[in-house]
């Protein structure tokens, strides 16, 4: 089931938009695609845009990998992704629910994590409970 919502929050209105789709390669397309779209709205360049396309697909894939790991969870594990969009950056954050608290993604030395490193401003990732989320953020140029 794929769970579009759009709203505005906060004082300066950020935009926060929130996408959850099946956790399949398959519909990492159109988490792509929205990040592209929102990415634009912040004017970033063409190859920023497509640094950011690739950050959130490589994000995703990570977690797909612990997701796919969990098959108590069957059919249903959803991938969530989190757009805030303000004046300046757009930030993406992507979960996935786990099966055991003690599942862990890549760390940062891998070569996952680096290529998210240099794709983005600010990256981080975290398990909380039963849940996995990696966090990115890109700034607007100056």
């Amino acid at each position: 089931m794929t769970q579009v919502v759009s709203k505005r929050s906060g004082s300066d209105a950020d935009d926060v938009v929130l996408l959850a789709v099946p956790a399949s390669p398959a519909y990492l397309g159109v988490l792509r695609t929205a990040t592209a779209g929102l990415a634009a709205r912040l004017q970033f360049t063409l190859d920023e845009i497509e640094d950011l396309r690739i950050a959130v697909d490589e994000a995703c894939a990570m977690l797909l990998a612990v997701a796919s790991e969990t098959p108590q969870l069957g059919d249903t594990v959803e991938l969530a992704c989190r757009f805030t969009v303000t004046a300046d950056a757009l930030t993406v954050e992507t979960s996935v629910p786990l099966g055991s608290p003690t599942e862990r993604l890549p760390g940062g030395e891998s070569f996952a994590w680096q290529v998210l490193s240099a794709l983005a401003d600010e990256v981080s990732a975290s398990v909380d409970g039963l849940q996995a989320r990696i966090r990115l953020t890109k700034r607007r140029p100056k």
